[in-house]
């Protein structure tokens, strides 16, 4: 897999930025072909080409996503959710719960 899960900020300083982390969440995979990542200690869900690994786009989530993502159609339009929960970035004074929703692109009507 091209991509990594998760950065460490003190490696990527040091030019290494690909590091990956242990996750905290879980995957889902969507019919298009897009795998849905979270759980990092950099608080990001990102999604990745199922076939290639290549990662595609990273969000930022107010806390670590602590479970896999979920995904949901309104009105035609796909979304992705997550819980992003708790605290594992090491800072006791950050604690909270978020679902955070993500609209995915919509296709090209031809």
């Amino acid at each position: 897999m091209e991509g990594a899960t998760g950065r460490v900020p003190q490696l990527a300083a040091e030019g290494v930025p690909k590091t990956g982390t242990e996750n905290y969440g879980g995957a889902i995979v969507t019919a298009g072909g897009l795998l849905f990542c979270s759980g990092t200690r950099d608080a990001k869900i990102r999604a990745f080409d199922k076939e290639t690994g290549a990662e595609l786009w990273s969000g930022k989530l107010p806390w670590v996503g602590s479970a896999p993502p979920a995904t949901y159609q309104l009105n035609g339009r796909q979304y992705v959710v997550i819980a992003s929960t708790g605290n594992k970035l090491g800072k006791a004074s950050e604690y909270g719960d978020a679902y955070v929703a993500f609209a995915l692109p919509q296709a090209d009507k031809k």
